[in-house]
């Protein structure tokens, strides 16, 4: 079976973080060293295939996707950590950087259809309540661990939204209501929690399009004939469900990081692109659902969270993409005969949703436009 293992990378503590240049260098030397392996024995003795891998290199380390047919899932992770730390530690430039997550991050969805489809005498129930109380009967001691704690979790989800925070380099308190005086509402730790909560669903919106890449790329389809889940990109604009093909997924996360690394840089301004406009709502709605997931969207930080979008948004242009019919709509019937058709904006049309809004906008080369389509 096929299993897109994640990992991350990270220079140690106190490191400072990297420049562009080095940046570079370090996609170079982690890309090169999975180019040189094809299959790997895990700890288990059990042998996967390695057949892909995405590699996005940040300030701080690095975000990889890597794609190997294992028996069982156990085997793909370790298989996998034990590839990135001897690459790592052949590499004298990252020798020290560590390892701290490696896993296979499974969709609802699917997790849903293999409790469905399970069989045999330790097979879930299949009423959800009667499954509820199963799994309230069996004690976590008997798993070897700790009983699953809502608050401590939410607690410890809040304390690293707040740490972040301060990454968020390109946008003020302002931007999310707060008064120059610091006094005023919302209050400073609501505008923390929204800015750091920015960030931390950052991850996730890159990780699961990473996922959608993938799949899209399996399928050889788009987002409209895909029978696998797809995270995000069912919620771009319907009408153009059938553009989304894996080359359009790449292009889309890539300006994904693009703009979100200018969040952390602080060179961010506005959206460039109606890809970016379009991206930013799927981070606004993903931070949304992660705050309200752990309990943390107060009124407070969802006020925050509305100025800073008002702020970022210089038009809702885009918007026009998820409420109107489609392009070249005949008239209906209750419309006078003459009325002429619907056409797109020629700002949201399809064709230039990765062309800058200005002359020197900046849009990373991965996302750019075909020759065919700039012209």
């Amino acid at each position: 079976m096929t299993y897109v293992v994640t990992v991350d990378i990270c220079l140690p503590e106190g490191t400072p973080e990297m420049d562009p240049l080095q940046r570079a260098g370090a996609v170079a030397l982690i890309e090169d060293g999975f180019d040189s392996v094809e299959a790997v024995e895990g700890p288990d003795g059990m042998e996967a295939d390695l057949f892909d891998s995405i590699v996005a290199v940040h300030p701080r380390g690095a975000l990889l996707k890597v794609f190997v047919d294992a028996p069982v899932l156990e085997s793909a992770e370790d298989a996998v950590r034990s590839v990135v730390a001897e690459l790592l530690e052949r590499s004298q430039l990252l020798d020290d950087w560590r390892i701290e997550r490696c896993e296979v991050e499974l969709h609802p969805k699917l997790v849903q259809e293999s409790l469905d489809a399970a069989d045999g005498p330790d097979a879930p129930p299949d009423d959800p309540a009667a499954r509820k109380a199963r799994h309230a009967e069996r004690p976590a001691e008997d798993e070897g661990e700790e009983p699953y704690d809502a608050e401590a979790k939410a607690a410890s989800v809040r304390g690293q939204m707040l740490s972040l925070a301060q990454n968020l380099r390109a946008f003020p308190p302002t931007v999310f209501g707060a008064a120059e005086d610091g006094k005023g509402a919302p209050a400073p730790e609501a505008v923390a929690l929204a800015s750091g909560a920015l960030l931390y669903a950052t991850d996730i919106l890159v990780d699961e399009l990473f996922q959608d890449v993938q799949t899209l790329t399996q399928e050889d389809t788009t987002a409209a004939d895909c029978d696998g889940p797809l995270w995000h990109f069912e919620d771009l604009p319907e009408r153009y469900a059938l553009q989304y093909d894996a080359r359009f997924a790449r292009r889309f996360l890539v300006t994904v990081i693009a703009m979100t690394t200018r969040f952390t840089d602080g060179s961010f301004e506005r959206p460039s692109c109606v890809a970016e406009e379009l991206a930013l709502r799927l981070l606004l709605n993903e931070t949304h659902v992660t705050l309200e997931t752990f309990g943390l969207l107060t009124p407070e930080v969802a006020a925050a969270l509305e100025t800073f979008a008002d702020h970022v948004y210089e038009d809702r242009a885009h918007d026009w993409l998820y409420e109107t019919p489609p392009p070249d709509t005949p008239p209906t019937p209750l419309e006078p005969a003459d009325t002429p058709p619907m056409t797109t904006p020629p700002s949201t049309a399809f064709t230039a949703w990765f062309t800058p809004f200005e002359k020197n906008g900046y849009i990373h080369p991965s996302a750019t436009n075909e020759p065919e389509q700039a012209a």
